[in-house]
C-alpha cells in the first residue's frame, strides 16, 4: 500500500510539473513580445538618458590629457596637441558636427570652433605640445578660453548625470558641484508642473463628466446600456487627429461654439477657445472620457441598488444615503479611472502641440523636439525618464491606497 502511494504521489507531481511547463510554454511567446518591445526599449531609454558618448568617442586623447587638470588654471599644453591629434584621426566630417553640436549645447560657440579648426587642419607639423598649442591659438584665440576646455572634460566620461540634471533644471560646475541653473534658463520644472496641471485638471473634468454618466448607465437595461456603451466607445474608432481637426473647426473664431454662445447672449463677441488652455482642456477631456467611464461603469454594475434603497427604508435622504453608501462603493472605480487619465494625459503630445499655444506645450512635445528637431537623444531619454519615473511613483502611490482601502474594508 506505501509503494502504491508513493507512485501515485510521484505520478501526480509529474503531471503537475508538465502542467506548469505548458502554462510557461503558452505564455512564452508573450513574455518574449514584452522583453522585445517593452522592456527593452526601456532600459534603452534609461541608459541613454545617463550615456554621454559623443565627446568620449571623438576627442579620447584631449580627454585623458585634462584627466588631471584642475579646470580653473589654463590646460595644459599637452590638451592642445591632444585636440589637433583627435581631430585629424577623425575620419567623417557627420563625427565632427555631433561633437561640435554636443560641444555647442554646453558653451556657444563651441559648433563654429570645432568645425573651423577642423576645416583648417593639419595646421602644420607641431615640434612640441608649446609648439601645437601656439599654432592652435594663431589660428583661433578662442582655444584660450576656459569654458571650452571645462567642458570638453566635462563631457569626456562615457557616462554623465548632465541629462537628468538639465531635466531638473540643474547642472554640474567646473568643479563638479550640483547647482540649479541661471533662473532665466530654468524651464523644466515649470513644464514638469504644467504638464501636472492640464494633467489634473483633464482628470477631474473627465471624472465630473464621467461619473453620472457611468452612473445613469450603470441604472439602465443591459440592452440600453449596451447600445449607449457602443456610442461611447464610438471614438475610439475615429482617428485622433481627426477629432483634434473636428475640435479646429468647432472652436475657431466663427466656429459652431462660438455661434452658439453669441445666440445664447452668453457672450457678445467671439471668444478665444483655439490656441490657448481652454481648448487643449476641452479636447483632451473629449478623447479622454471614455477611459474615465468604463471603470466607473463596471464598477457600478457590481454595486447592488439593494444597498441604497436599504439606506433610504431606514430613515436615510437620498442623497445622504448616495454620498454615505453608494459613493464609497464606487472609490475603487474612481480611482482606476483617474490613474488611467492622468498617465495618458501626462503624456500626451498630439493635442497640445496642435490645439495650445507655446504656454501650453507639456513635458512630451520637448522630448519630440529634442528627438526630432535638436536630434539630442540623450535630453530627450532624460526627459521621457522623467515622464515614466512620475507614471511609476503614481502607479505606486495608487497600489498603496488600494490595499489600504482593502485593509480597511
Amino acid at each position: 500500500m506505501s509503494h502504491g502511494g508513493t507512485g501515485l504521489a510521484a505520478q501526480l507531481h509529474r503531471a503537475e510539473r508538465r502542467r506548469k511547463w505548458r502554462a510557461l510554454a503558452l505564455t512564452l511567446p508573450l513574455l518574449a513580445f514584452l522583453l522585445v518591445f517593452f522592456l527593452v526599449p526601456l532600459a534603452s531609454l534609461l541608459i541613454r538618458a545617463v550615456e554621454n558618448p559623443e565627446v568620449a568617442d571623438a576627442l579620447p586623447r584631449t580627454g585623458q590629457a585634462l584627466a588631471q587638470w584642475d579646470r580653473h588654471s589654463p590646460p595644459p599644453a599637452a590638451a592642445y596637441a591632444a585636440v589637433i591629434a583627435d581631430l585629424t584621426a577623425i575620419q567623417e566630417t557627420a563625427q565632427v558636427g555631433v561633437l561640435a553640436r554636443r560641444l555647442n549645447s554646453e558653451v556657444s560657440g563651441a559648433r563654429s570652433l570645432v568645425m573651423g579648426t577642423y576645416r583648417a587642419l593639419p595646421l602644420g607639423a607641431a615640434q612640441s605640445p608649446e609648439d601645437a598649442r601656439d599654432r592652435l591659438l594663431a589660428h583661433d584665440a578662442r582655444w584660450a578660453e576656459l569654458p571650452y576646455w571645462q567642458a570638453i572634460a566635462q563631457n569626456s566620461s562615457r557616462w554623465t548625470p548632465d541629462y537628468l540634471l538639465a531635466s531638473l533644471d540643474l547642472k554640474r560646475t567646473a568643479d563638479g558641484s550640483i547647482t540649479q541653473v541661471d533662473p532665466g534658463a530654468a524651464a523644466f520644472r515649470d513644464i514638469l508642473g504644467r504638464t501636472f496641471q492640464i494633467s489634473a485638471i483633464v482628470t477631474l473634468a473627465a471624472l465630473l463628466l464621467g461619473y453620472p454618466l457611468a452612473y445613469w448607465l450603470s441604472t439602465l437595461p443591459d440592452r440600453k446600456a449596451n447600445i449607449l456603451l457602443i456610442l461611447v466607445l464610438l471614438p475610439f474608432w475615429t482617428s485622433v487627429l481627426v477629432r483634434i481637426a473636428a475640435w479646429i473647426v468647432l472652436l475657431q473664431t466663427n466656429g459652431l461654439v462660438n455661434r452658439f454662445l453669441v445666440w445664447v447672449g452668453l457672450t457678445d463677441a467671439p471668444i478665444p477657445l483655439l490656441f490657448n488652455r481652454v481648448g487643449v482642456i476641452i479636447a483632451m477631456v473629449h478623447i479622454l472620457l471614455p477611459f474615465m467611464i468604463l471603470p466607473l461603469y463596471s464598477v457600478m454594475k457590481s454595486v447592488p441598488p439593494n444597498y441604497l434603497r436599504a439606506a433610504v427604508s431606514l430613515g436615510s435622504t437620498p442623497l445622504a444615503g448616495f454620498f454615505r453608501v453608494y459613493l464609497p462603493q464606487t472609490y475603487p472605480g474612481v480611482a482606476a479611472g483617474g490613474l488611467l487619465v492622468f498617465i495618458t494625459c501626462i503624456g500626451y503630445y498630439v493635442t497640445p502641440a496642435l490645439l495650445g499655444g507655446p504656454a501650453d506645450q507639456m513635458l512630451s512635445y520637448y522630448v519630440a523636439q529634442y528627438t526630432n528637431v535638436e536630434v539630442n537623444w540623450g535630453m530627450a531619454c532624460a526627459l521621457g525618464s522623467v515622464l515614466l519615473t512620475a507614471t511609476m511613483v503614481l502607479y505606486a502611490l495608487y497600489r498603496k491606497v488600494s490595499k489600504t482601502e482593502l485593509s480597511l474594508g
